[in-house]
């Protein structure tokens, strides 16, 4: 079974699409030596992700402990807070349509109206404006 492994670095201090130029070539020819199959390059509204397809867990694994991949992530942009590695797939794999944001409510807002009351006619209960018509009073009026 495949094992996918994603790397989404965050913009900060300079574009992750900056870091992405500089180490991309690196990454990728690291892991097709160690076993990767496929690849992939997101780019986002927050940065960029990488997302890399190995055979078996060891070859993932192999990967990731590679001392010049290290040196890569190290040199993210944001390297306490714009690194984000973990398996699976990442990047687009979520909901393909944005949350919009709900509206807030609104302080002071005009409260509703008050309701018609009801009239009693006979063994029911009816509208006031059907009432009215044929002469009734409401109850308690």
């Amino acid at each position: 079974m495949p094992e996918w492994l994603a790397i989404e670095v965050l913009d900060a201090e300079f574009p992750a699409s900056s870091w992405r130029r500089t180490y991309e070539d690196f990454l990728i020819e690291a892991a097709l030596t160690n076993g990767a199959s496929a690849w992939e390059w997101h780019s986002t509204r927050w940065g960029v992700v990488l997302e890399l397809c190995f055979g078996t867990d060891e070859q993932l694994e192999r990967y990731r402990s590679l001392p010049a991949v290290r040196a890569a992530l190290d040199a993210v942009p944001d390297p306490l807070h714009g690194l984000v590695v973990y398996r699976g797939r990442g990047g687009g794999s979520g909901a393909s349509v944005l949350r919009r944001p709900r509206p807030s409510p609104v302080a002071g807002a005009a409260p509703l109206p008050d309701p018609e009351p009801d009239l009693y006619l006979g063994d029911g209960l009816f509208g006031a404006d059907s009432a009215v018509e044929e002469g009734l009073q409401p109850v308690g009026g």
